[in-house]
């Protein structure tokens, strides 16, 4: 039986002390995209959240980001040429101070890079077409513009490894560029990169090949690779993507390449589809190939929900509770689950050191209401406007 204490041993070698991983949470604090001291505070105190930290979204190409930020020093970060390195190696040098890994999530953000336009860029697509929640100019992306891209991703990887991380994740979810191009709503293309579910997986296809060569070339031999996939794109009528093309993806990727892990995006790991009993986990991990591992993030706030989760997956991924508690690998570890902060309150914001960018925007937007909002709301006037979400909804 599976327990969270459980040390786990990825396919290439490298091994994590618990059954858990911090999830890739933005935490918007770069200037000009790159690390501030709020970073880096974040990121060091969070040296024993999991067994292993996912450092959130970094953009592999100049228009691959920022997204939705509102002020110069809260912004997205970025990967993109060298200049970021010694920022990101603060981050990737305090998240292993107590020996346990550091990944940086690797992205393009798509359509969702608005921001960019603000910085005089642009905001790049499989396919120019009209998405009624966006207001700013589109660019569709020409073959030879997609194929930089891909080299982005493995030039981005070996900055990565220069950095000092154990791992890189690709993140192919949340309705970012991979994503964008596995959907049949956003990737109406007729070329090698779109056209067919076969041609839509190609891009994901490409990148991959791109990372694990570079990986080869570079890396040590126990580097870790992982993918994160939202396992569906449904919006009313408007459908990307089921679950059933989901293990068709996630079984291509997992039998042509040697990833370590699938990360599947949810906000409920308990979440079924409308035409099955299973769960996204159980579903998606008939098609995961062994020896790669699985991992769910889905509302999975308590030590309950942590050890129930395991039933379906190999580790759990935290989200918002390591925004609450930074010591929760520590404290399952040590035996102290019991004390785990499960609120913000005067003693968990203290030890939490989140960035202003992120209480700002947690206490401004109902859809991150947590245990002890309230609180953190104390600490700022600030008001945002309203957060567009990926389906165009407030």
């Amino acid at each position: 039986m599976k327990k969270l204490t459980d040390e786990v041993t990825f396919r290439h070698g490298a091994t994590i002390s618990t059954r858990t991983a911090q999830s890739p949470m933005l935490t918007n604090s770069g200037l000009d995209e790159k690390v501030t001291q709020d970073t880096i505070d974040y990121y060091n105190v969070r040296s024993q959240s999991a067994g292993m930290v996912i450092v959130e979204y970094t953009s592999v190409s100049k228009n691959g980001g920022p997204s939705r930020s509102w002020a110069p020093n809260r912004e997205q970060l970025a990967i993109y040429n060298d200049d970021f390195i010694p920022g990101l190696k603060k981050i990737a040098d305090g998240l292993k101070k107590d020996g346990n890994k550091a990944i940086l999530q690797l992205v393009h953000s798509g359509r969702e890079a608005q921001y960019r336009i603000t910085l005089g860029g642009r905001a790049e697509v499989p396919s120019k077409i009209d998405f009624p929640w966006i207001d700013y100019p589109l660019h569709e992306l020409t073959e030879d513009e997609v194929w930089d891209i891909v080299k982005d991703f493995g030039a981005a990887t070996k900055r990565a490894i220069a950095s000092g991380f154990d791992g890189i994740e690709i993140h192919g979810a949340n309705h970012y560029l991979h994503q964008e191009f596995f959907s049949a709503f956003s990737n109406i293309r007729t070329d090698f990169w779109g056209g067919s579910l076969e041609k839509r997986m190609n891009f994901a296809i490409e990148v991959a090949r791109e990372v694990f060569k570079v990986v080869k070339e570079n890396a040590p031999k126990d580097f870790i690779v992982g993918y994160r996939i939202s396992p569906e794109e449904i919006h009313g009528d408007n459908v990307g993507y089921t679950w059933h093309e989901s293990q068709q993806l996630v079984k291509k990727l997992t039998e042509l390449f040697a990833f370590d892990y699938v990360h599947l995006s949810t906000n409920d790991y308990t979440a079924t589809p409308a035409d099955s009993d299973k769960n996204y986990a159980e579903l998606l991990g008939e098609s995961v190939q062994k020896p790669t591992l699985l991992m769910i993030a889905g509302g999975i706030h308590t030590v309950e929900k942590m050890e129930d989760a395991l039933k379906y997956v190999d580790i759990v991924s935290l989200g918002r509770p390591t925004l609450i508690d930074p010591q929760i690998a520590y404290k399952l570890k040590t035996g102290q689950a019991d004390k785990i902060l499960l609120e913000f309150n005067e003693e968990s914001v203290k030890g939490s050191h989140l960035t202003p960018g992120l209480i700002e925007l947690l206490s401004n937007t109902d859809y991150f209401a947590m245990p002890g909002i309230e609180y953190l709301k104390t600490l700022t006037d600030i008001k945002l406007d309203d957060v567009v979400t990926h389906d165009g909804t407030k």
